[in-house]
């Protein structure tokens, strides 16, 4: 565990709560606050179904519980209620922090039913575009709510104004971390060599990559159009799809495998499944998409990730994406939806020298972590 600095302000007990600790942008917020806690003097407490996560979690000085509130788990997540008011006395937890829609009814209905007097500051942080119902309705309880980006704002506002006061809801960014702050960024020789052996198809070829777990939202059908019009072009061109398949969405995996043959690009699209060297995968790559619809992405962590190493990325002008396209490189930026513009773009980048994207001072985990811890202190007084 890193060594614990003093805290700004008093010590704080932080109780986030989430579905589980697998991978994507919800999971890596909660442990980069986590882990900025913990460095900063206070402490730090996660609930979650568990998961890949959880080990590195606990190594950085976080102590997790398990418990069952992943989406799915309606009756056994709702028994949760009175061991999670037992939970937030007993630790004399100040700031309940939730980042779903399934533990957040479960944690609203916890800290509702205690004396106002016991209760900690209840916060939700909207990370995501929902549905507008009353299910997702309960995100929009938080006494103060965080929003990923300005559109997840006005998206909260537009549609539950009734719940929520535009004073409530303050925007903070995701943020990357340190170690994608590097433009130009090489990775090691023992990588590149190992990359090499298990992806000979890449060597000494033009990239373009797709990160983003295989579900339907991320664009890949998109993808693999625009990669067939680059091939044109560019017949060498190599495409790859990075991210874990979802186990409750095996039919779109396959369904992704037979689009791929029936485009006779099973040898120019490769599927690496879900990579812990997301910064390396990225720095090799040329080009790199985001090409996200229905929904829109809220924010676009790997959009940044991706910009902040120094590598061109093009993406629909829209949600997230496009306030960190705009914001870091708008030649980049594309019509939603717009194949044809998405591949004219990314045929520039490919055969020219690119424009050049802005320092990232926006989208960082410090700035993230000071803005949320600055929101715990203002609300605890």
């Amino acid at each position: 565990m890193t060594e614990a600095a003093a805290p700004a302000g008093r010590r704080l007990t932080v109780l986030q709560m989430l579905p589980a600790l697998e991978s994507g942008g919800v999971e890596r917020g909660t442990l980069d606050l986590a882990r900025a806690l913990v460095q900063r003097g206070h402490r730090s407490l996660v609930i979650s179904t568990g998961g890949r996560l959880v080990e590195q979690l606990t190594r950085e000085g976080s102590e997790h519980f398990t418990w069952s509130i992943a989406k799915g788990s309606h009756v056994l997540a709702l028994r949760y209620i009175p061991t999670l008011r037992r939970l937030l006395r007993q630790e004399r937890v100040e700031i309940l922090h939730v980042r779903s829609r399934h533990p957040a009814w479960v944690a609203w209905l916890a800290w509702r039913g205690m004396p106002p007097g016991e209760r900690p500051r209840f916060v939700t942080t909207i990370h995501g575009l929902y549905s507008v119902n009353w299910y997702s309705a309960v995100m929009a309880r938080g006494e103060w709510v965080i929003a990923i980006s300005d559109t997840v704002r006005s998206y909260l506002l537009g549609n539950y104004a009734s719940l929520v006061r535009p004073e409530q809801v303050e925007t903070i960014y995701r943020g990357v971390d340190e170690s994608f702050l590097q433009p130009g960024f090489v990775p090691a020789p023992e990588w590149q060599a190992r990359w090499a052996a298990e992806y000979p198809q890449l060597v000494g070829r033009p990239v373009v990559t797709l990160p983003g777990r295989l579900t339907r939202l991320k664009g890949h059908h998109d993808f693999l159009q625009i990669v067939e019009r680059l091939r044109r072009d560019l017949p060498d061109l190599r495409g790859l799809i990075v991210g874990g398949a979802d186990p409750r969405r095996g039919g779109y995996a396959r369904e992704l495998a037979r689009e791929v043959d029936r485009r006779g690009l099973s040898e120019v699209v490769l599927f690496t499944g879900h990579r812990p060297d997301i910064r390396e995968v990225l720095a090799v790559s040329n080009v790199v998409f985001s090409l996200s619809t229905n929904p829109p992405e809220a924010f676009g962590r790997t959009v940044a990730e991706a910009l902040s190493l120094g590598r061109p990325v093009v993406g629909y002008d829209h949600a997230g994406v496009g306030e960190i396209l705009q914001a870091l490189f708008p030649a980049g930026a594309v019509p939603p939806g717009d194949i044809a513009a998405a591949a004219d773009v990314a045929r520039a980048l490919l055969t020219g020298p690119p424009p050049a994207i802005r320092p990232n001072e926006l989208f960082t985990t410090p700035r993230m972590v000071d803005q949320t811890l600055a929101l715990y202190h203002r609300i605890t007084g």
